[in-house]
């Protein structure tokens, strides 16, 4: 591998790693503040891929797409807090497990009814469209760039969010002592709502970033689904520092892997969730 190839490759590993954070960012927000295991978050990935399609057609614009896309996942992750979620917190987690799993075959037969099963692509912006060349024979599309910049502002913004912001003392509260929050005032069940919004308009951002990359097709969330909870397994469940270090890692590993292994690619990744796990059992990251 020469050094331009070299170069691609990890910034192709950067980008997907930034890809899987934003959706590892929301399940590990959901599962560590909230305490519910939610297997349906890849159907929220899915419904953003799809929402980039129909809205991107609708506006002629990928960028007013992802700005309605996200807008609407939001309120999609409010109503859909209110009417089940919250009824499920003080329940054991194999009645949320099945409550989730449940959720993916709902959510994949309105698919089905709304969108239908084909396949669609979802056109790159033309302003975006063009490659950035690196050697007389290669060069690495704009738009790649771009995804990693959607996803390393809203790394950040979910940091000031949660670092600095009253709003984020207060999810930090529930997240550490949901009762003595309670007790000081804290509405957690409002916490626990804006929280789970936040897990799904990120899931959702994440699925309409990369649809024009990936396509829009049936069952997509299931892919991505076991990649992140790896992802939070790896980074320590509930820590959204570890889920970034964590996604990072994923993306080299597996992107390089395919590169360099291409017969073992498929297994790197849970070799380096097992060495993680046998040397640090909570994690890279506790909550």
């Amino acid at each position: 591998m020469d050094l331009a190839n070299f170069f691609i490759q990890l910034l192709n590993s950067v980008q997907y790693g930034l890809l899987l954070f934003m959706l590892a960012a929301g399940l590990t927000l959901i599962f560590g503040i909230m305490g519910v295991v939610n297997l349906a978050h890849g159907s929220f990935y899915m419904l953003g891929a799809y929402l980039a399609w129909s809205l991107s057609a609708l506006f002629g614009s990928l960028s007013l797409a992802i700005i309605g896309g996200a807008a609407l996942s939001v309120l999609f992750g409010l109503a859909l807090e209110w009417l089940l979620f919250r009824h499920f917190y003080e329940r054991d987690h194999l009645d949320q497990v099945l409550l989730t799993f449940g959720l993916i075959y709902i959510f994949e037969e309105l698919r089905s009814i709304v969108w239908g099963d084909d396949v669609h692509g979802v056109p790159i912006p033309e302003l975006l469209s063009a490659s950035i060349p690196l050697t007389d024979n290669l060069s690495y599309p704009v738009y790649r760039l771009f995804m990693s910049g959607v996803c390393l502002a809203l790394a950040a913004g979910l940091y000031f969010l949660i670092s600095k912001t009253r709003l984020g003392m207060k999810i930090r509260a529930g997240a550490f002592n949901r009762d003595m929050a309670e007790a000081l005032g804290v509405n957690i069940k409002l916490i626990h709502a804006v929280v789970f919004a936040l897990g799904v308009g990120l899931a959702a951002v994440a699925g309409m970033v990369a649809a024009p990359v990936a396509s829009v097709y049936p069952n997509m969330g299931s892919q991505v689904l076991i990649m992140c909870f790896v992802v939070v397994v790896i980074g320590g469940i509930g820590s959204v520092r570890g889920a970034l270090i964590a996604a990072l890692l994923v993306g080299l590993v597996d992107t390089f892997g395919k590169v360099l292994l291409p017969q073992v690619a498929g297994m790197l990744v849970y070799i380096l969730m097992a060495a993680v796990l046998l040397y640090k059992p909570e994690g890279l990251f506790k909550q």
